[in-house]
């Protein structure tokens, strides 16, 4: 009974204290998005945007809870730009090959912030130079849309009581409908005070070795999640280029590291990172740090997170958002409207089934309510905290449909 009475008690979002630190970590995260994307023009640096970001994070995260001062907050994951057919992970390191930025590269960005451990992470992916005057009208279109309908059909399943196979399904369904893939074997990790993999996670585009790895498992009230969406014009498979891998983070190993160089570079991850991802870059000598994290790596004691691409001349499409499993149902914290207009496929979602999943909106509350056909307006006006974006191009009955990007 004693050691019952001893263990401590998982904070989860059924404390209005947890929400409280989730929803701050988001609205950071969709802040530094916004000034991340207006960074993002033609001749820019990605590294040099990536660094920028990271500081603006670090700032950001130490105006909030000031009487808190033991409290941890800062990056949950450092801030990495993916252009074109690379899939993710991409935040290169001072001696590696940058990427400056061009005209119609396709931008994916993606980051995270926490506080007191409580992560928030968001993904947007943008094409450079794109406006309603130069609009996407190839194959990218198809994959924007897929990517973006996938994302928001997925939220919609995220209820207490269904499965996370329902979920890989349904984002299949929805990129087929658009001939694209969703990139094989990417994971929607469960979020935990401090752990960004959860015991649950749900897979996509899975092969047959995935299916029998990867167990099912059931979404439950009071959860989050990070709901992680890629969609590509290709095959969807990944692999390991020449790009060196620039972000780790520790595992629960243990090992007797042998190299002092070694010792001195894990002692600093213990002491400045602990268990959150980091970037080679946040280290003083950058060379060091090179050679202490092989050893690591090799023993376990540091994780990488892989550099990972598409065949060449592919696109890859991201949304990431972080979802609160409320017992109503879903409810969005993090990620940015979605400029459907400027996406022009001939392709429209058909199948019933995606279609009346699509046609239910997110309220406030998470809870999943048809939406009500409103009177033709002269004009498409946005109110605020709503985006009126969320709409299938599908038959001409089908409803429009609002997300609330408050849920």
């Amino acid at each position: 009974m004693a050691d019952k009475d001893n263990e401590e008690v998982e904070l989860t979002i059924a404390d209005e204290a947890v929400v409280t630190k989730y929803k701050t970590a988001g609205e950071i995260a969709n802040r530094v998005l916004v000034e991340i994307i207006e960074k993002c023009i033609e001749g820019a640096s990605v590294r040099d945007i990536c660094i920028w970001g990271d500081n603006l994070i670090l700032e950001e995260t130490s105006k909030v809870f000031k009487k808190e001062k033991e409290m941890k907050k800062g990056i949950a994951f450092p801030v990495c730009i993916s252009a074109n057919s690379c899939i993710c992970h991409f935040s290169p390191i001072m001696s590696e090959p940058d990427h400056v930025i061009a005209k119609d590269d396709v931008l994916k960005i993606d980051l995270a912030v926490h506080i007191d451990g409580f992560i928030s992470i968001v993904a947007h992916t943008i094409v450079v130079g794109i406006s309603s005057d130069n609009k996407i009208n190839d194959k990218r279109a198809d994959c924007f849309l897929a990517a973006h309908f996938a994302s928001q059909a997925a939220l919609r399943l995220m209820r207490p009581g269904n499965d996370t196979y329902q979920i890989t399904e349904m984002i299949m369904k929805v990129c087929k409908e658009f001939d694209c893939k969703p990139v094989e074997g990417m994971l929607s990790h469960q979020l935990k005070q401090f752990k960004l993999d959860g015991p649950k996670s749900i897979i996509q585009n899975p092969t047959e070795s995935h299916r029998k790895d990867h167990e099912k498992a059931t979404i439950e009230a009071n959860e989050v999640y990070a709901l992680d969406i890629l969609v590509s014009t290709g095959s969807g498979a990944a692999r390991e280029t020449t790009a060196k891998v620039s972000i780790f983070k520790k595992t629960d190993e243990v090992y007797p590291l042998k190299l002092r160089a070694s010792r001195i570079f894990y002692t600093e991850v213990i002491q400045k990172h602990n268990i959150m991802p980091f970037n080679l870059r946040n280290f003083e000598d950058e060379k060091k740090a090179k050679m202490g994290v092989v050893e690591c790596v090799n023993h376990k004691l540091i994780e990488p997170f892989q550099v990972l691409f598409e065949k060449s001349g592919e696109t890859v499409v991201q949304y990431k958002f972080t979802v609160l499993v409320t017992t109503t149902g879903p409810a969005r914290i993090t990620g940015l409207p979605f400029e459907e207009d400027i996406y022009v496929s001939n392709l429209t979602i058909k199948d019933p089934e995606v279609l009346n999943l699509l046609k239910t909106s997110v309220n406030q509350r998470g809870i999943l309510q048809p939406v009500k056909k409103k009177k033709k307006k002269p004009q498409k006006n946005n109110v605020a905290g709503k985006m009126e974006v969320d709409e299938p191009k599908a038959e001409k009955e089908v409803e429009k449909m609002e997300v609330d990007v408050s849920a």
